[in-house]
């Protein structure tokens, strides 16, 4: 997971900011385009990025909203057109915050810090998981596996995200049912073990040894160690 994505058409200006903020400690991918950046966005997670908005072909505006037809990172438009007509339009599709081309980078890294320590950092926070090579996208409810995207939708990303918030757990096949089901629900608990068989096959090396969702004997399951 690389920590934050630029998507900049000015290279001397997002060369700039990238190089300050790594020295800040963050992982940092630069791209110039609007249909690059998406590229990446599908290939990679990321926790936050940084959007221009007059870029060469696809603007920012129309980036923002098709990421957010599917994503919940958190993002900077970060542009010249620092008009309130732009302004209120970026917040209202979908931004988190809204600068001015002329802020100073130790603002706009204040800036960063805080976002992304409302983001992850607080405890009940849960939209980042990551567990040996996976790393689940609440939010987006998006799966990738060593950077690479894995298809994992409805029940079956339930499931897989109740097991990595319970790490290390060995939990009865009673309680996860419940908690990803329902106790009101009216599948049977047999399909439970279907759910984790087609998981195993879309997460796992070799899903006959399995690495990650272990079979706990006469109790039920467990995603990986403590």
């Amino acid at each position: 997971m690389t920590d934050i994505l630029i998507i900049e058409d000015n290279e001397d200006l997002g060369g700039l900011i990238a190089d300050f903020l790594r020295r800040e400690g963050w992982s940092v991918t630069l791209t110039g385009s609007a249909e690059e950046g998406l590229e990446l966005l599908e290939k990679e997670v990321f926790k936050l990025l940084l959007l221009d908005v007059m870029l060469p072909g696809k603007d920012g505006f129309e980036t923002l909203t098709e990421i957010r037809k599917t994503r919940s990172m958190p993002v900077i438009i970060m542009s010249a057109k620092n008009d309130d007509e732009s302004m209120i339009l970026g917040i209202e599709i979908g931004a988190d915050d809204y600068v001015d081309k002329s802020v100073s980078i130790p603002v706009l890294t204040s800036k960063i810090k805080a976002i992304m320590r409302r983001t992850y950092e607080a405890p009940e926070d849960k939209q980042i998981l990551s567990v040996d090579g996976i790393t689940v996208d609440v939010g987006a409810r998006t799966v990738y596996k060593n950077n690479e995207k894995i298809d994992i939708m409805g029940k079956e990303f339930d499931l897989l995200v109740y097991l990595m918030e319970n790490r290390g757990k060995a939990l009865r096949k009673e309680t996860i049912f419940d908690n990803v089901w329902g106790e009101s629900c009216f599948s049977e608990l047999s399909s439970l073990s279907v759910y984790i068989s087609w998981l195993r096959d879309k997460i796992e090396d070799d899903p006959k040894k399995p690495k990650y969702i272990k079979t706990v004997y006469k109790v039920g399951y467990q995603f990986g160690e403590v």
